[in-house]
């Protein structure tokens, strides 16, 4: 069985920064895609960013230039470095890999439970 972790959320002024992290644990033979998406009240859950196995990384325009996708693929980890927060940035934010088990042919897509970003004005 495989389970997502995450950690990292939190209240913050604007301005500042948060780091949340998302460690995979389980029965893991390889990662391919993670991505880190967020969901605000009221609003459909939304890309922010994502990285592939080989560290290439795409974010949301929203974001672009104030967070940051980094991995670490010995640790089964992703980070999402977040700088200069406004309040729009306020979401539950979950992370999403695409995990290869065994006794599986392909990637199945897994998702962790959400941690709480509060941005306040």
């Amino acid at each position: 069985q495989v389970r997502l972790v995450e950690s990292g959320g939190g209240l913050v002024q604007a301005g500042g920064s948060l780091r949340l992290s998302c460690a995979a644990a389980g029965s893991i033979l390889s990662i391919n895609t993670m991505g880190w998406y967020r969901q605000a009240p009221g609003k459909q859950r939304e890309l922010v960013a994502a990285i592939t196995s080989g560290g290439s990384t795409n974010y949301a325009d929203s974001v672009k230039g104030r967070f940051t996708i980094s991995r670490d693929n010995a640790k089964n980890t992703v980070y999402l470095q977040m700088n200069s927060l406004k309040p729009e940035d306020t979401a539950v934010y979950y992370c999403n890999a695409g995990i290869y088990t065994l006794g599986l042919a392909g990637a199945m897509m897994h998702w962790g439970k959400g941690t709480t970003v509060t941005v306040s004005s």
